[in-house]
């Protein structure tokens, strides 16, 4: 049931790739922490790929709740592909060109600014 409510106040299809982990109230502030599920989203090449942590979160700043902003530290998963031994990782496109905003927020803001 929290997943269903969380699939209405997110982003569209960010529950896809990424997993709530930790939500932080404040009195004018709501965090929703989210961390990219554990798969890696490559063609089958024959690598081998091992998770080796999450990058530094990026903040996404998204419609207001109940009058509090809200922001959504997003942390992606770094991968090794075990043959090479590069670092690998997806891409997400998740704000709108430019900005920290989430794409449905930001197409908002636009219709009331221009």
């Amino acid at each position: 049931m929290l997943n269903e409510l969380a699939k209405v106040i997110l982003p569209a299809d960010i529950l896809d790739y990424f997993d709530v982990v930790h939500v932080t109230p404040g009195e004018d502030f709501i965090i929703v922490h989210l961390d990219e599920q554990n798969r890696i989203h490559t063609p089958e090449d024959g690598h081998v790929y091992e998770s080796n942590g999450f990058y530094e979160a990026a903040t996404i700043q998204d419609f207001q709740i109940r009058n509090k902003k809200v922001h959504l530290p997003v942390r992606r998963r770094r991968w090794i592909d075990k043959n090479s031994g590069k670092s690998v990782s997806n891409t997400y496109d998740l704000t709108a060109k430019g900005t920290r905003y989430s794409k449905e927020f930001a197409d908002f803001l636009k219709g009331i600014f221009g």
